[in-house]
């Protein structure tokens, strides 16, 4: 059975956010899965980003309003006699878990780290070019050398202060993917166009293709419409239109 290739699209600034910080963290924990020097240096460089990404002011406010928002619904539910109690109970207490852990986070993603000068030298060198060699960060040069679990552990203790936003992340992602119910469409002649009309807000589309088709998608939005023009890669790597129908899987998310 062919796995379907799966793009998604944000609707709004918010959750562009959100899903570059789900991605920067899912790339983290397979950096620190591993064991050695290089892997542990990307990792590094990626804590780097989260806090980059995570800096805007009101990131903190606006997930607590959504996990708020998704509490309220999820209680509006009870006494539906089409709902179980028990997945219901289980879902708010995901949402409460990860309200209460990113309350509790002081400040910003990843604010703890800036009061270790350490990181902080190695964070101003890791977006130049080669800056970070064993001449300009000789210390850094030497944690390098250590063995595997010692950078494991460091690594765990300095990502600490970040795992409550990569819960709340987790909740919150999956809470708006599972909202949306997936349907077949087909685009004509490389174009595909749907209105969405003014009664519901959408905040993410997905979207799932069949790899062998060798197209890639190029998907546009606002809350009235989505469209998407299927393009196909040359030898030379430039994208150009592609013309022929094709069906694929898309799904709407609120």
């Amino acid at each position: 059975m062919t796995t379907l290739v799966l793009y998604e699209y944000p609707f709004n600034e918010s959750i562009r956010t959100m899903l570059r910080l789900e991605h920067l963290f899912d790339r983290l924990g397979q950096l620190m899965a591993r064991e050695t020097a290089l892997d542990h240096h990307f990792a590094l460089a990626t804590i780097f980003e989260i806090m980059d990404v995570a800096s805007r002011a009101d990131l903190k406010s606006d997930l607590l309003k959504e996990l708020e928002r998704h509490r309220t619904l999820m209680n509006s539910y009870r006494g539906n006699p089409s709902v179980a109690e028990s997945v219901l109970d289980e879902v708010v207490g995901r949402i409460d878990g990860a309200y209460a852990g990113l309350q509790q986070l002081v400040g910003k993603a990843g604010q703890a780290l800036t009061a270790n000068d350490w990181l902080m030298s190695i964070r101003s060198r890791i977006s130049i070019p080669g800056g970070t060699c064993e001449f300009d960060l000789p210390a850094y040069y030497t944690w390098q050398q250590l063995l595997p679990v010692r950078r494991c552990n460091d690594l765990l203790q300095w990502t600490q202060s970040l795992m409550p936003l990569a819960h709340a992340l987790q909740v919150l992602l999956g809470l708006l993917r599972d909202s949306g119910a997936p349907h077949k469409v087909a685009s004509e002649g490389g174009q595909f166009q749907q209105g969405l009309g003014a009664g519901r807000v959408y905040q993410l589309l997905r979207m799932r293709i069949d790899p062998s088709l060798g197209l890639i998608p190029e998907i546009s939005g606002h809350r009235l419409m989505i469209s998407i023009r299927m393009m196909r890669q040359d030898e030379a790597g430039r994208l150009k239109p592609a013309q022929q129908d094709a069906s694929f899987e898309l799904t709407l998310c609120a």
